[in-house]
């Protein structure tokens, strides 16, 4: 009973040392966000008081409309850079626990086996069917969540692409209407 309740005790000590580093990536990330976001109000501040200086130096409609779709064009530019580093922030934190996650359910895994091993010295002649069923129902079990662990990583990869795309073709895209409300604005 010994090793039991030593199993145990290892266990709940491996939960709340879990339980502390999710609380750490969380808090970590948190932080991260929240600086960010005082750096992107700050940096909101310093553009508005320039944007108003600029705009009020426009001698006549037009350069005050060509102003306009520049500081636009900035703006959008700049919304583009942050959504990309919130997205980074974000994807960093959910790369750590799911990390966290897989090594926590490999260390579960081992001791489950390990849990069974010691209940298979202890069973009953002729019960080596069952616990060898139920060995193979937990590599089974473990087969699958690393399957399921692959496809989200894969999933994660693609949406990460996806991502970096949307977020460039954006841009592109304010950068090319830019460009053409600016010669129109001209002629």
């Amino acid at each position: 009973m010994f090793t039991t309740n030593e199993q145990f005790s290892k266990f709940s000590l491996g939960g709340v040392e879990t339980a502390l580093r999710f609380a750490q990536i969380s808090l970590d990330s948190t932080e991260k966000l929240v600086k960010f976001n005082l750096e992107v109000s700050k940096q909101s501040l310093e553009d508005n008081i320039k944007v108003a200086q600029d705009l009020a130096g426009a001698k006549d409609p037009q350069e005050a409309v060509a102003r306009i779709n520049k500081l636009a064009t900035e703006s959008v530019e700049q919304a583009v850079t942050n959504s990309r580093n919130v997205y980074e922030i974000v994807t960093q934190a959910q790369g750590e626990l799911a990390k966290l996650a897989e090594e926590n359910l490999g260390t579960l895994n081992k001791s489950l086996i390990n849990v069974i091993e010691d209940i298979a010295k202890n069973a009953p002649a002729g019960s080596e069917v069952t616990v060898n069923a139920v060995k193979t129902s937990v590599a089974a079990a473990a087969a699958a969540i690393n399957s399921f662990t692959k496809a989200a990583q894969q999933v994660n990869e693609f949406a990460e692409t996806s991502v970096k795309a949307a977020s460039s073709a954006t841009a592109d895209a304010v950068k090319a209407t830019t460009k053409r409300a600016s010669s129109t604005s001209a002629s």
